[in-house]
C-alpha cells in the first residue's frame, strides 16, 4: 500500500474519529499533480482551497500535522490563519514566511463516498546574501592570490567577479577567485556579486593593493645659462610610495647653498640655483622602497648642447650607485 493511500486511509479515520462539521469545499481529482506556490522569505503566503456543497468536512494538514480542522484552529503558530469569504473559500494563509514552513500542505476533504485531498507544495526563496568574503588585502607583484566570496540563497546564487577597471570585464570565478602571479596591472577594486533572481543581487568589494620595486618612468634635463636656475625632473611609479635621491658622479646630493630637492608624491625635483660652469653635467636619480631600486641619468646641459646629445633619460646600470643605494637603504641612512 503506498504512501498516498495510507495518508488517505489517515485523513478518513481522523474524520470518523472526531466527526466535526465543516462546511462544504470543492471535490478533487485524485489523480491531478500536486501545485506549487512560490513565495520569497519574509512575504506572506495563501494557499488556495475552494468550496461547494458536495462534501461535508474539511481539514488543513502539513506534514501529518493537523492545522485546521473545519474552523478549528489547531495550530499553535500565530502567523497561521484560515481565509474563508462566506461559504466558497477555505484557504490557508502563513504570515512573514520562513524556510521551514515549506512543504507540502493538503486540504483534506470527507464526501459521503470517500476522503479525497488537494495538495500544495510550499516553497520558500531566500535572497542572495554574501556571508564571507575575503579583507581588503597588500600582496607583492607575483605572488599567488585567493579571493574567497560566499553566499547563501534559494534558490543557490550565482557568484560572479569583476575588476573595475575602465573595461570591467567579468573574470573567471566562482566562490572563489584564483589569480596566479598577480602583476601591478591587476591591482585594484574587486566587485563580487552573488545573484538568484530573487530580490536584488548581494554585492561586496574587496581592496587588492600590489606592491612593486620602483620604476622610472619620465626625466627631464634642463640646459640654463650660466647664473639662471636649472631643474631637473624624475618621476617614478612604485607601491609602496619610492623614496628619492639624487647623485653627482659618487656624491650624494642634499639641500644646500644652491641645491633645493623637493619631493612631490611620485616625482622629485632638483634645482641648481646660480648655475655655473662646475655645475654641468650628469646627476642620477635614484628610487627606493623595501622591494627594490631603479635609477636614471639626467643631465645639466651647456646651452647649446643638448640636441647634440641625447634627449632620452640615460638608464643606468652602474653597480657601485646600485650597492651604495641597496647598503644606504639597510642602514636607514
Amino acid at each position: 500500500m503506498n504512501s498516498f493511500w495510507i495518508h488517505t486511509i489517515w485523513i478518513t479515520g481522523f474524520f470518523f474519529l472526531f466527526g466535526f462539521q465543516g462546511f462544504p469545499v470543492r471535490s478533487v481529482d485524485m489523480q491531478r499533480p500536486t501545485d506549487n506556490v512560490t513565495v520569497r522569505q519574509g512575504d506572506t503566503a495563501v494557499i488556495r482551497c475552494y468550496v461547494d456543497d458536495k462534501v461535508s468536512k474539511v481539514a488543513w494538514l502539513n506534514r501529518s500535522n493537523i492545522i485546521f480542522a473545519s474552523r478549528d484552529k489547531w495550530s499553535l503558530d500565530p502567523r497561521v490563519e484560515l481565509v474563508t469569504k462566506g461559504q466558497l473559500e477555505y484557504s490557508l494563509r502563513i504570515q512573514k514566511v520562513e524556510v521551514y514552513d515549506e512543504g507540502q500542505y493538503t486540504c483534506s476533504i470527507q464526501t459521503k463516498e470517500r476522503a479525497r485531498t488537494s495538495q500544495v507544495f510550499l516553497i520558500v526563496q531566500v535572497p542572495a546574501n554574501i556571508y564571507k568574503v575575503s579583507e581588503d588585502i597588500t600582496i607583492n607583484e607575483g605572488s599567488n592570490v585567493t579571493l574567497t566570496c560566499l553566499a547563501s540563497g534559494r534558490p543557490d546564487p550565482m557568484i560572479t567577479w569583476r575588476l573595475l577597471n575602465p573595461s570591467a570585464e567579468p573574470l573567471d570565478g566562482e566562490e572563489y577567485l584564483d589569480i596566479s602571479g598577480i602583476t601591478r596591472t591587476q591591482a585594484g577594486r574587486y566587485e563580487c556579486k552573488a545573484s538568484n533572481d530573487v530580490a536584488s543581487p548581494d554585492v561586496k568589494y574587496i581592496n587588492v593593493i600590489v606592491n612593486y620595486a620602483p620604476l622610472i618612468k619620465d626625466t627631464q634635463s634642463s640646459d640654463p645659462q650660466v647664473g639662471r636656475t636649472g631643474a631637473l625632473q624624475c618621476e617614478a611609479s612604485a607601491v609602496p610610495k619610492p623614496e628619492f635621491k639624487w647623485y653627482r658622479d659618487d656624491k650624494r646630493l642634499s639641500n644646500r647653498q644652491g641645491i633645493s630637492i623637493q619631493m612631490m608624491g611620485s616625482r622629485t625635483l632638483l634645482l641648481v640655483s646660480n648655475v655655473t660652469e662646475e655645475d654641468y653635467g650628469n646627476y642620477t636619480c635614484v628610487a627606493t622602497n623595501r622591494l627594490g631600486v631603479h635609477n636614471a641619468s639626467v643631465f645639466l646641459y651647456r646651452p647649446g648642447t643638448a640636441n647634440n646629445m641625447s634627449g632620452a633619460a640615460v638608464i643606468s646600470q652602474s653597480l657601485w650607485l646600485l650597492l651604495g643605494s641597496l647598503t644606504c637603504l639597510l642602514l636607514k641612512c
